[in-house]
């Protein structure tokens, strides 16, 4: 036992008192006793004893007296009613006062013992839950939503605020902010935590398959279709379906995707049959829907559906006090994952860390540190270990710019060029997804030579 729990025997027969103190005693309880009613409450008033064995029938105040007493001063005190005419109506009469259970005399001190050791294994676990929801002060968050930024400060209140709900929530940001963590930590905060959370790349699948993954096919709804198969929002049931690059949807899907959400019923490709499956929608973009909303390209009844609760989570150079924390992060993440005895970073190549630009967020920055670790030779991560590193002979700047944009640019252009436009092995060699390539494709208006 890791503390005496004390015990108060409340009994107007001295041989009664004695027996049971000396029974409990030995027990290892802190036991102490009270002859009457008035007496037991005056001790209670100071002592705040763990449990209670109290006699139903004595002089002056009853043993039920008593127990309602007691409860009015602290409804979770453990009672004990010992009574010498166990009837019916005595037992429903201090069960439904707030007894926690009753005995008879002559008292058996071993089934007293085992009653009274359940009794105060349940208080305890009841303190520890009430303790446990009082210490709850943060929410739960996946491991890589790392920051301590006032940005991110902000977010993780967005994320308690609407964890709690049901609301739909649209999640906004640049590629590799980190929106699927975000999702993630609203669902593992939320009521559904214990069911799935389905996610759905948008962006990277054609219409077709789109339609089959979202909501399932038949066997042989289409060519290839060799079995039944259940869609996204069919697994989703119960829990969360993340949908992410929202905004490259066709209008078609739209209008699909704009009626499930609404009714929560759909079939599956090639099937009749009507499927009901309650699911919570997150969704993420990392492009302006507004704009095309205006443009045409994005239903506007479906972008106020989905625009019910917005968190935007901003890009890594605007919240760069987070990159030393990120760092470590990456540094005992790979060096445990690579076996790689990594302690750190000199203060140079930290330095060039916090200054560089990121436009891959921190999906770039995760990359950026396992390459790093991968090619380094010391224990420390150096300035030459960073990809991008920029040096005083760099072959990049002969033309006299500067930037780091400009330095980032070349550099892709010069590995596009290097694997003949080849996308995914671009991508691979960049250390980089291919979508975060293609976007930096566009950004600097790259083309093939």
């Amino acid at each position: 036992m890791d503390k005496q729990e004390k015990i108060l025997i409340v009994d107007d027969e001295k041989i009664v008192r004695e027996s049971l103190l000396h029974w409990f005693e030995e027990e290892g309880y802190e036991v102490d006793t009270a002859e009457d009613g008035e007496t037991a409450l005056k001790k209670y008033e100071s002592v705040k004893f763990d449990l209670l064995l109290v006699d139903m029938k004595m002089p002056g105040m009853s043993g039920i007296e008593l127990l309602n007493k007691i409860k009015a001063i602290d409804k979770e005190a453990v009672i004990i009613l010992i009574t010498a005419f166990a009837s019916v109506p005595t037992a429903i009469a201090a069960l439904k006062n707030g007894a926690y259970d009753y005995v008879t005399k002559p008292v058996d001190p071993d089934e007293l013992a085992h009653l009274v050791k359940k009794a105060l294994e349940q208080r305890a676990l009841k303190i520890e839950n009430i303790h446990l929801k009082e210490n709850i002060d943060e929410i739960i968050r996946p491991n890589n939503l790392i920051g301590e930024s006032y940005q991110m400060k902000k977010i993780y209140d967005l994320i308690q605020t609407v964890a709690s709900t049901d609301t739909t929530v649209m999640i906004r940001g640049e590629s590799g902010t980190g929106k699927e963590l975000v999702a993630k930590a609203i669902h593992i905060n939320s009521k559904r935590k214990y069911f799935p959370i389905i996610p759905v790349n948008c962006g990277a699948l054609a219409e077709t398959i789109l339609e089959s993954e979202l909501f399932g096919h038949e066997k042989g709804a289409f060519t290839g279709a060799q079995f039944r198969r259940k869609g996204k929002f069919e697994l989703a049931d119960g829990g969360t379906i993340f949908l992410d690059e929202i905004g490259s949807i066709s209008i078609k899907m739209q209008i699909e995707l704009l009626r499930v959400i609404e009714t929560k019923q759909f079939s599956r490709v090639g099937g009749n049959e009507l499927i009901k499956s309650d699911f919570r929608v997150i969704i993420a973009t990392n492009e302006p829907l507004e704009e095309l909303v205006k443009a045409g390209k994005f239903r506007e009844d479906l972008y106020y559906r989905l625009n019910v609760f917005t968190i935007v989570i901003p890009p890594l150079r605007e919240r760069k006090e987070d990159i030393p924390l990120l760092v470590n992060f990456f540094i005992n993440k790979f060096s445990t994952v690579m076996n790689k005895p990594v302690k750190g970073v000199s203060k140079e190549a930290m330095d060039f860390l916090i200054n560089y630009d990121w436009h891959g967020n921190v999906r770039e920055l995760e990359n950026a540190i396992e390459r790093a670790m991968v090619v380094g030779k010391t224990d420390s991560i150096l300035p030459e270990d960073l990809p991008f590193h920029v040096s005083s002979n760099n072959l990049y700047f002969d033309d006299g710019c500067k930037s780091l944009a400009a330095m980032e640019k070349k550099h892709i252009n010069k590995i596009l060029n290097e694997n003949n436009w080849n996308i995914s092995r671009s991508a691979q060699v960049l250390e980089i997804d291919r979508v975060t390539l293609y976007n930096k494709i566009n950004k600097y208006n790259l083309k093939k030579d």
